[in-house]
């Protein structure tokens, strides 16, 4: 007679209750349900930060075109506006890994919000200046803590796998690439009103102010960190020489050492982290942030005279080539789209498809340069957002492979750097190569790129073991 259910016998001979195992199997659903709601939030949570990356470059877009214009409206001579334009990239070379590591230590949500805050601050002065001294002025704030992008990828870096970063960042690229586009659009035809460049800067005032109440109102509590559980800075299978370690082995102790001390302040703490990021950055990890220097440059050198040279060369109006500009920005932003099928197709390996998107572009700045028809200069531009958008995403990854998770704020502060270089280096280089030909800055951008490819392909990476030399934990 069965009551309540069949019984059995254990291995040690008793009767028990197949019904006995109905609790274990409910808190399995349970469990697995709480993962599949988790998975839901933490997907949530990704969608609120690429939103928060695409209001940043939406509401920076659309004053930045116009800013040239407006300093010239105040009175201020091409010099005096050309050294103003180069003030920028000064500040972001000396505060990006300052502020990185910021946020390293007081953490993304702390960091994040002031450096949204006060680049509103920056951009609601430069609304209210009238002339060239408070325009100046109103330029430090946002070049000291225009970081929000930066902050945003380590915060990335921080929640999700390892495997899967590139593909996320990739997704948020994309977002920020969709606000760029949307931004100049409609600051120019806000410009075309009455005190047009005001209204602009108020608005995109708003916008950050919008941007920081987003970020306070994440659901931080549910963001969980991703599964890589790396070292500080290091780890010997993803480097991208492929060298001695010994220098980052003593790197990592003494950070650790360093780390058991109580620290007063969390500024103590930023020095310190980076006089432990020195001797990995100068001895193993230059030249990563060499070949991102040459490729930022040779992009850079690419669209330093695109509008004069396709004007020089072809005739084209600016209207016309102001559509191939947008063209080209809407085919980069859905390159984010496609890095996942592409990731798959190189078994996630960042530094192959680095190195091979690297030849893609040199090959097509050279294409550029040399092209007889307008045809070709579409095809080659057309190529040239889906390579360099890769290869600008393989590249962070990188720097956040070898450089770790738990300090990826200070490694994409470096970086931040390293691209701030590049923009205060590139105006000159162009200056010089246009007194020669309109196709000398992307015939040196070519070239440049081909230095970098040189650098790759002598510092290949190690095998981890196993044959296959990945630059990723499976």
């Amino acid at each position: 007679m069965e009551l309540g259910g069949r019984w059995g016998r254990s291995s040690n001979g008793r009767l028990v209750s197949e019904t006995a195992e109905l609790p274990q199997e409910r808190r399995t659903g349970t469990q697995a349900e709480a993962a599949d709601s988790g998975a839901v939030r933490a997907r949530r949570f990704l969608l609120c930060l690429y939103l928060v990356g695409f209001l940043d470059l939406f509401g920076v877009s659309m004053v930045v075109p116009l800013l040239s214009l407006h300093i010239k409206s105040l009175g201020a001579s091409p010099t005096v506006a050309g050294i103003v334009g180069s003030s920028y990239g000064i500040l972001q070379l000396f505060s990006s890994t300052l502020v990185g590591c910021w946020s390293d230590v007081v953490g993304r949500r702390s960091s994040l919000l002031a450096c949204i805050l006060l680049s509103a601050l920056g951009y609601l002065l430069l609304g209210a200046a009238s002339n060239v001294f408070l325009f100046v002025l109103a330029r430090v704030p946002a070049g000291i803590f225009k970081h929000t992008l930066s902050i945003s990828r380590a915060l990335l870096s921080d929640l999700v796998p390892e495997k899967e970063r590139p593909l996320v960042i990739g997704h948020f690229n994309t977002a920020s690439s969709v606000g760029f586009i949307l931004g100049p659009v409609i600051g120019g035809y806000l410009t075309e009103l009455e005190d047009g460049f005001y209204l602009t800067a108020l608005i995109c005032f708003l916008v950050f102010i919008l941007n920081a109440g987003l970020v306070w109102l994440f659901p931080w509590r549910e963001a969980k960190p991703g599964s890589t559980e790396k070292g500080l800075l290091w780890r010997k299978t993803h480097m991208l020489l492929g060298r001695s370690h010994d220098t980052v082995q003593e790197a990592a102790t003494s950070c650790r050492a360093r780390a058991s001390e109580k620290a007063a302040w969390p500024w103590v703490k930023v020095v310190l982290a980076l006089q432990d990021m020195k001797n990995l950055l100068f001895s193993e990890m230059w030249d990563i942030f060499l070949v991102r220097l040459l490729m930022a440059l040779a992009v850079m050198l690419y669209y330093s005279n695109f509008v004069l040279a396709l004007e020089e060369r072809f005739g084209l109006r600016p209207k016309v080539i102001g559509y191939l500009i947008s063209y080209t920005s809407m085919l980069g932003a859905m390159a984010g789209l496609a890095l996942g099928p592409i990731l798959r197709l190189y078994k996630h390996n960042s530094q192959a498809l680095l190195l091979h998107s690297s030849v893609l572009t040199c090959t097509l700045l050279l294409l550029y340069s040399l092209a007889p028809t307008i045809g070709a200069v579409v095809i080659s531009s057309t190529l040239l957002s889906f390579s360099t958008a890769i290869g600008r995403t393989c590249i962070t990854d990188l720097q956040l492979t070898v450089g770790g998770a738990r300090a990826s704020g200070t490694v994409i502060g470096v970086g931040q750097s390293v691209t701030a270089v590049g923009r205060i280096i590139a105006p000159l280089l162009s200056g010089i190569a246009q007194e020669v030909s309109p196709c000398g800055p992307p015939s040196l951008g070519a070239a440049l790129a081909l230095v970098a490819i040189f650098i790759m392909s002598l510092n290949k990476p190690h095998s981890n073991g196993d044959g296959n030399g990945k630059l990723k934990s499976e």
